[in-house]
């Protein structure tokens, strides 16, 4: 394999993920999210914007400390502070690199920088040299890339590569391109680039108007070979290339896209689920690749062709992104062992007290369900310490509710290690808990989202319930998960106060 067939993967959902609204995540979340996109095989985890808050800095430095593979980055403007500062978190990682940036349009220079090309090129020089300097890996991004124009795009790029950086980045920041002028863009800037045959081309593809995979693609087939992506397409506005989908059409076709990643697709499906829990972005039903509807077939000439021959309606199998077809594998009655070997199968290592802590939920899973699916052990693990992860913990919930009584909630909650209960009324009994946590939380949010999906079929499924709250423009998302959806609702509405409440200490102890 040599460095023109590989393509690069540089996985940047912690960073431009983040950045979406509601799906900010704590440093936990962070590294439980890091560990497996280096366990999938990613080469690069853009593990966030270090000067941004002293909590961004220290997620950047965790993630380099943890991270045993990919090479961890952190992004800065083209500022001498910001670099040092990416510099100083990533210091700890094994393989790192600074991603610096600065816009290159027109538009961009004018009205955002309000800086003259001529100076620009310098701060490009600058910038470069500085990380340079600091780090043996550098990467340099042109924002604005595709509305730049081209004979300055070329000069600003020229001006990086003599600057010492390995990387070369021209970004669709707004989703504005198309695949045939994308492809164009990257061919002619490597023809008339001096040096342009020393460096790794990459492009980061925003999705507004739903070219983001596509773009990608024709990239690679004009010589790019970093592709930066996101886990499930997260990302502000309409989101980032699908990482799932980058991957997954370069394996299945790959006589039409004759390159190869490091990726180990089996570990899709798990990533994007845990992806979603942590953020409360659901994936909707008919996303390709991980959508629930991604390998279901309804339609009788489908179902008659799928049973005389899978490939006749599926190009790639379920297995080859990781998804179960949701076999019944344990019960009650299963015992340690059992629940030991399972968990080995579905990949994951816990270790000795994660363990017990989950065989306990296991089995109080059980005794409430009669039939326990792959899909519910992998959301009972990944969704293990949503009910503790923060200082406001759910303890207990009773609701009456129905034709005849008012709907009325009893929540007891642990705010600061200290129980407190209450009983308050509502609406329905949503509304009734989310008015009795709003009065022994007081927090200022107002609800945007409620929002409720079955992790499994039947009605004894767990429910999987999303939250997200507004506070002052910024967005906090929850997500809880139970067989009751009352108590998945309550663990729902915590987990976002939760992050409210994390994200205001944040920036109080050191600003934005």
């Amino acid at each position: 394999m040599t460095k023109q067939d590989k393509i690069f993967i540089f996985d940047t959902t912690l960073r431009d993920g983040e950045q979406s609204p509601g799906a900010t995540m704590n440093l936990e979340e962070k590294l439980m999210i890091a560990e497996a996109l280096d366990k999938m095989g990613v080469d690069v985890i853009e593990a966030g914007f270090a000067i941004a808050s002293k909590g961004d800095f220290a997620a950047v430095q965790a993630v380099a400390k943890l991270v045993k593979n990919a090479s961890v980055c952190s992004l800065s403007r083209a500022r001498r502070a910001d670099i040092e500062a990416a510099a100083e978190a990533i210091s700890p990682a094994r393989n790192k690199r600074i991603h610096t940036f600065i816009s290159t349009s027109p538009l961009h220079m004018k009205h955002k920088l309000q800086m003259e090309p001529a100076a620009v090129l310098e701060a490009i020089r600058d910038s470069v040299t500085c990380a340079r300097n600091l780090c043996g890996d550098v990467e340099w991004s042109a924002e604005d890339a595709t509305r730049s124009e081209m004979d300055f795009l070329c000069r600003a790029v020229e001006t990086a590569i003599k600057a010492g950086a390995g990387t070369i980045n021209l970004p669709d920041t707004v989703g504005y391109t198309t695949p045939f002028e994308y492809a164009e863009l990257i061919k002619s800037v490597r023809e008339r680039v001096s040096g342009a045959d020393k460096v790794i081309f990459s492009v980061h593809c925003h999705n507004d108007l739903g070219l983001a995979v596509a773009n990608s693609l024709a990239a690679i087939g004009a010589g790019a070979r970093q592709v930066e992506c996101t886990i499930n397409g997260l990302g502000e506005r309409a989101g980032n290339a699908a990482l799932e989908e980058v991957v997954m059409a370069i394996r299945t076709r790959n006589d039409a896209l004759p390159f190869t990643t490091n990726i180990d697709t089996t570990h899709i499906t798990r990533i994007s689920r845990l992806v979603s829990t942590i953020t409360g972005f659901v994936v909707q039903n008919n996303k390709a690749i991980v959508g629930a509807n991604a390998f279901a077939h309804e339609s009788g000439i489908h179902q008659d062709g799928m049973l005389k021959h899978a490939g006749t309606y599926e190009i790639m199998t379920p297995e080859s992104v990781g998804l179960s077809r949701s076999k019944l594998v344990i019960g009650k009655l299963s015992g340690r062992h059992a629940f030991k070997k399972k968990i080995e199968e579905l990949e994951f290592n816990l270790g000795d007290n994660a363990f017990e802590d989950a065989f306990v939920r296991f089995k109080e899973l059980a005794d409430k369900k009669k039939e326990v699916y792959d899909e519910d052990i992998i959301a009972l693990i990944d969704n293990s310490a949503i009910k503790n992860r923060g200082g406001i913990n759910f303890i207990s919930l009773s609701v009456t509710c129905g034709s005849k009584n008012k709907p009325e909630a009893e929540i007891e909650l642990a705010v600061e290690n200290k129980e407190r209960k209450i009983k308050a009324s509502g609406d329905g009994p949503v509304d009734a808990i989310f008015n009795g946590i709003k009065e022994l939380v007081p927090h200022g949010g107002k609800l945007e989202l409620y929002q409720v999906h079955a992790v499994t079929g039947g009605t004894d499924a767990q429910a999987e319930v999303t939250v997200r709250l507004n506070k002052n423009g910024r967005i906090f998302s929850g997500n809880g998960r139970d067989t009751d959806t009352l108590v998945a609702s309550a663990i729902a509405y915590i987990a976002a106060i939760n992050k409210m409440v994390q994200k205001e200490k944040e920036d109080l102890e050191g600003g934005r």
